[in-house]
């Protein structure tokens, strides 16, 4: 907490400072301090926005690992393209802001792209900032598998949930697994297709079916996908009490994880727009180059303005 609270006790002591020197400004009617106080002001006004932010991670498991899962929509290859652009763009989002990210399991498209594909972000904040990816991503483009180069919609789910390591609210019986091991299908080279590592596990009691392949060793992929169908398990169960909670309020809440959250346009004129924010940016291309901060921020102040009114 010492850092937090240092952190605020100089933005404090740099505005006393901004203080000051307006008051001299004024007595002494200076047009060189005037603009000096100008850049002091909009740097300061800069960092207490961004100490700000900081605010907006209220949930428990912001700090979590996220795991974020994209599937291809109906549109055949385009949306199984569309599903691997939006990969790449996470993992470019990833590497901006120094977060480590890696594929544990994929299931590849038949011409391009993927059906679906599971990707594990750390670092600071990962699934805070990343819980505001959740929903349907929309992208409209001339389609490059069409031959006569018509434009296309396509659209993928991205489904974010926080890693668990351990609760103890959530048991899992052996009795309540079935486990199947399979030959891999992802990358990983000879030894991947060779041997039956790949570990698909399904949770009876609620169905929930977990993948992981691409750890070579089937031991290491078993841990990994317990360690997700716990995870899947906790969202559930928050889920469920989220629903819960409305119906006693008596208020109909809309299914966010599958609405179209945000809107590609790259024809006839390029455009991303967030349609719960209704932020809009026209450099579609940065923002497939992981430039997301804005989205997500706007995403994170309008949930937690919600949340201050709802309590």
């Amino acid at each position: 907490m010492r850092d937090e609270v240092s952190g605020w006790r100089k933005l404090e002591t740099r505005a006393k400072d901004v203080i000051g020197l307006a008051e001299m400004a004024i007595a002494e009617n200076d047009a060189h301090l005037e603009e000096t106080l100008r850049q002091d002001l909009a740097a300061l006004d800069a960092d207490v926005s961004r100490q700000e932010v900081d605010l907006l991670f209220a949930n428990p498991y912001a700090d979590n690992p996220a795991l974020v899962s994209i599937h291809a929509g109906a549109g055949g290859t385009d949306s199984q393209d569309w599903a691997e652009m939006l990969l790449r763009m996470y993992l470019r989002w990833a590497e901006r802001n120094k977060m480590p990210a890696e594929i544990i399991d994929e299931s590849p498209g038949e011409e391009a792209g993927y059906k679906s594909v599971t990707i594990r972000i750390s670092g600071k904040r990962a699934f805070g900032w990343l819980r505001a990816e959740r929903g349907v991503h929309r992208l409209v483009r001339l389609s490059p598998y069409d031959q006569a180069h018509r434009r296309h919609t396509s659209f993928a789910l991205v489904e974010v949930i926080p890693e668990i390591e351990d609760d103890s609210d959530i048991e899992i019986r052996p009795e309540d697994l079935k486990v199947d091991v399979y030959r891999s299908s992802g990358a990983g080279g000879q030894h991947v297709n060779k041997t039956s590592s790949a570990v698909r596990m399904t949770h009876l009691p609620t169905g929930i079916i977990v993948t992981c392949q691409n750890e070579r060793s089937q031991i290491k992929n078993r841990e990994l996908a317990l360690k997700v169908l716990r995870s899947r398990l906790v969202a559930l169960r928050e889920q469920q009490r989220s629903e819960q909670r409305q119906e006693l309020k008596g208020a109909h809440q809309s299914n966010e994880w599958g609405s179209q959250i945000r809107s590609y346009v790259l024809h006839p004129y390029t455009l991303v727009k967030d349609h719960r924010t209704g932020l809009e940016v026209g450099n579609v291309q940065a923002v497939l180059d992981g430039d997301l901060d804005n989205f997500m921020e706007a995403f994170l102040r309008l949930d937690a303005g919600r949340e201050g009114q709802a309590a």
